[in-house]
């Protein structure tokens, strides 16, 4: 009698184990277009890890970093279309599609970690309402590491970048190519290497960061820390598939999002020096520009801020107001 009330114990207890229901696992793909030593993608997959952490593995996000999975000028597209449901891009990629973007690269509009956060600050919404629009959210945004152009001799003016194929990678960089006499090509940040050895391109507009993960200085001796501005990348996720989500895990997601911007500015403030030293440390010569030669930068700045408004309109000239009134 034990014998047969086990063996229907054991048989009910195995049937409730098989009706159970599994614990649902949601995986996310993220392409990235920066290595993976990049600090962005660092930031990132910090990001991913709280995110399981914080859903006990229900959410796990997989990051593809160096465009492994999808191009920079890919990734935008391929998110709102549901081949990959969260990703990075840098705003100003997204000029083409509407110049509010731009302002990201106007420059020596913000040209400290201070102003880009009062600029950010102020145009965060604006942003924001664009990607909503396009069907996404958005998550978190970092900046790279002040602007400035990698060259094979010293720069004296801009005079002496006439005619020189430069490196663009957004419509807003490749104007301030196009003022400075120069002739932009389009590369970007994966790319890039192969560019400066195969002559595509003889000079590099980019942060510390990029020229160190290029290895600039194995094609380029100097690099002139002209700080033109901070651009920023923007982690944005397909709103349908975070809206899938039960609400402990969309908590879970935009909490860690808003703790990676706060990580993701810190980290890109203290690793500039760390950049520049190693750029030093590789041969390149680190300089500040001449007064002559930023007054002439600062000049072409104003013109593009004039631009950038006229094309944006009311909209854009209330985000200005903003930013000036905020500093």
């Amino acid at each position: 009698m034990n014998t047969v009330l086990r063996s229907i114990g054991l048989a009910l207890a195995t049937s409730f184990v098989a009706a159970a229901p599994a614990v649902a696992q949601t995986t996310w793909d993220m392409p990235t277009p920066y290595p993976a030593t990049n600090f962005h993608t660092e930031n990132i997959q910090q990001f991913a890890a709280d995110v399981a952490a914080a859903t006990g593995d229900k959410l796990k996000i997989t990051v593809h970093p160096g465009g492994s999975l999808f191009k920079a000028n890919e990734i935008r597209r391929a998110v709102q279309t549901g081949q990959a449901q969260i990703g990075e891009v840098i705003i100003s990629g997204m000029a083409n599609e509407d110049p509010f973007f731009a302002l990201d690269n106007v420059p020596f509009l913000a040209s400290s970690y201070e102003d880009a956060k009062a600029l950010w600050d102020v145009s965060r919404d604006a942003v924001n309402a664009r990607l909503e629009k396009a069907g996404l959210t958005m998550l978190f945004s970092v900046p790279w590491q002040p602007q400035g152009i990698y060259s094979t001799s010293e720069l004296s003016g801009v005079g002496d970048l006439r005619n020189m194929k430069i490196r663009s990678y957004s419509p807003t960089v490749a104007r301030m190519i196009e003022l400075m006499g120069a002739q932009p090509v389009t590369v970007q940040a994966a790319d890039l290497t192969q560019a400066l050895s195969t002559g595509v391109v003889s000079a590099n507009i980019t942060s510390s960061a990029t020229g160190y993960d290029s290895k600039s200085w194995e094609q380029l001796s100097w690099y002139s820390d002209v700080r033109a501005w901070l651009p920023k990348n923007v982690v944005f996720v397909r709103t349908r598939d975070f809206n899938a989500l039960d609400q402990a895990a969309r908590d879970a997601v935009l909490a860690a999002a808003a703790e990676a911007e706060t990580r993701g500015w810190a980290s890109s403030a203290e690793r500039n020096d760390w950049y520049l030293d190693q750029l030093r440390s590789n041969g390149m010569n680190v300089v500040t520009p001449s007064a002559e030669f930023d007054a002439e930068l600062r000049k072409i700045g104003e013109t593009m801020t004039e631009e950038w408004v006229k094309s944006v309109g009311a909209d854009g000239q209330a985000v200005l107001d903003a930013y000036r009134a905020a500093r």
